[in-house]
């Protein structure tokens, strides 16, 4: 059961005040990182495209869950980088950074102890570091290429404790940078695709409809001069939702759903009225290339919500999609 908020409840006014001070902390951000931002990011590219290294991302706390996060991010989206925890890389897994690669840290403080213990290592390998820092007058911070101010006035924690706005504008710069170099990149859908093989995205970008379609045997068709009864005997048989339409030569006339024939029926009992009567013409189609993303568009296009979809190609019908072909994992 939904829960319901009045804007007098006390509970919904603590949580409205958590958003404002959030989203005020992200808008002084916006301001903040300004001066340093393209540096990091031409750095980054630098590291990446020059040098074929990666982005280390680091952290201890909350500040390395926002850092695993945002290494994710980018290494979906086309910016190698690997995690590495602060506190184990002290004892052999800053073994995992190069020459040529950049180690980006995470740090409320710009104080952590962890991070500070990195910096002759990483200067000896020939690394370059970036810091995003909630604290950006340190000594930690001037021993960085390049730093960008993720400072908060103070958490959305009613303490002023628990890290909450601060985590959030981190985890933001991180996202920002990802962008950023994903159009300085030209990342596109297909290279998406490709780092994302398994699940609905990499389904949708990677199949076609004419990896999922109905096709042959499986294929329910029917001529327009047929009858209701014989249309409701193929669907019964073929269990697919729809019948295409088709003239002798395989060309596509009409769909008819079983939606189409329950309304016939709720205002007709007629069996031999003739299929051409209760069909859609000219239906919506799809091409065999099609991927699975521009099916789904098709789909769900406001105007014409479907949920079956016949395949053509050139004019004859050489399949059908339903929903549930597209979305089954």
């Amino acid at each position: 059961m939904s829960a319901h908020f009045s804007t007098s409840d006390t509970h919904y006014q603590e949580a409205l005040a958590t958003f404002e001070a959030q989203i005020a902390a992200l808008r002084r951000s916006q301001l903040r990182i300004a001066a340093n931002f393209s540096s990091a990011i031409s750095l980054i590219l630098d590291c990446v495209q020059r040098n074929r290294g990666k982005v280390v991302v680091t952290g201890v706390g909350k500040s390395g869950i926002i850092a695993h996060k945002i290494s994710a991010t980018f290494a979906s989206t086309g910016t190698p980088s690997v995690f590495l925890n602060a506190s184990e890389a002290l004892h052999g897994d800053l073994g995992m950074v190069g020459q040529g690669d950049v180690v980006l840290m995470l740090s409320k403080s710009g104080t952590t102890l962890e991070l500070i213990k990195m910096i002759p290592t990483l200067q000896r390998v020939g690394a370059k570091t970036i810091g995003i820092f909630g604290n950006i007058q340190t000594r930690l911070s001037e021993m960085l290429d390049v730093v960008l101010d993720g400072s908060v006035e103070r958490e959305a924690c009613p303490l002023n404790l628990a890290p909450t706005s601060s985590t959030t504008v981190a985890l933001v710069i991180g996202d920002a940078l990802a962008i950023a170099l994903m159009q300085a990149q030209n990342f596109r859908p297909a290279d998406f695709a490709l780092y994302h093989p398994a699940g609905q995205l990499g389904r949708n970008l990677l199949l076609t409809a004419a990896d999922v379609m109905h096709k042959g045997e499986r294929l329910p068709l029917i001529a327009k001069e047929e009858s209701l009864k014989s249309a409701v005997l193929i669907l019964t048989q073929k269990n697919l939702g729809a019948l295409c339409v088709c003239n002798a030569k395989g060309e596509l006339e009409g769909i008819l759903t079983d939606g189409d024939i329950r309304r016939w029926l709720t205002k007709s009992d007629n069996l031999h009225e003739k299929v051409e009567n209760l069909m859609t013409a000219a239906p919506t189609t799809v091409a065999p290339s099609d991927t699975l993303a521009q099916v789904m568009s098709v789909m769900e296009n406001p105007n014409k919500q479907i949920y079956i979809v016949p395949v053509v190609e050139g004019k004859i019908c050489v399949g059908l999609v339903r929903m549930h072909d597209i979305l089954q994992q």
